[in-house]
């Protein structure tokens, strides 16, 4: 068995009428908000995804299925410390992660460290080990329309000898 494993992980949501969004568990002023069942991080959910897909484990709506009331409204860094629990029960630790969020709007570079740090607590590891980067479509797709945000998600976990 490798000691060293890949996961990618993919998510995005529409946006609805609101006054902020969460992303990478920040909480970001904004004249919409997300369509979700959960709090709709895309960013976070990716990253869910990333890592488990790397532990071999699935994706993240079998561990949180969007048909289950427990996780209405769920704040996605309960997820995540979730996932991060789980990694530790299979012997596997993130190495460091790397998400790309896309949107037009809203602008995402000042809330990118508060975003870092988040990721990085609830992982357990440095902010050097967590990227995140925000990009635009140049007005392109769904995103670039104004109509939502995509994130984008790589992790590489390590089984400690």
């Amino acid at each position: 068995m490798s000691a060293f494993r890949i996961g990618q992980g993919y998510d995005a949501h529409r946006f609805k009428p609101g006054d902020h969004v969460v992303l990478g568990g920040v909480k970001i002023p904004f004249e919409q908000g997300m369509a979700a069942h959960s709090d709709g991080d895309v960013a976070l959910h990716a990253l869910c995804d990333a890592l488990l897909g790397a532990a071999g484990q699935g994706d993240i709506g079998r561990h949180f299925p969007d048909s289950d009331p427990a996780f209405k409204g769920i704040d996605s860094r309960v997820l995540l410390r979730r996932v991060r629990s789980l990694l530790d029960e299979l012997n596997w630790a993130p190495v460091n992660v790397d998400l790309t969020l896309v949107c037009q709007a809203p602008r995402l570079a000042a809330h990118i460290p508060a975003m870092r740090d988040h990721i990085a607590a609830d992982l357990e590891i440095s902010p050097d080990q967590v990227n995140v980067k925000a990009t635009t479509t140049e007005k392109m797709g769904f995103e670039g329309r104004g109509e939502g945000i995509s994130a984008y998600a790589v992790a590489l976990l390590e089984r400690p000898r």
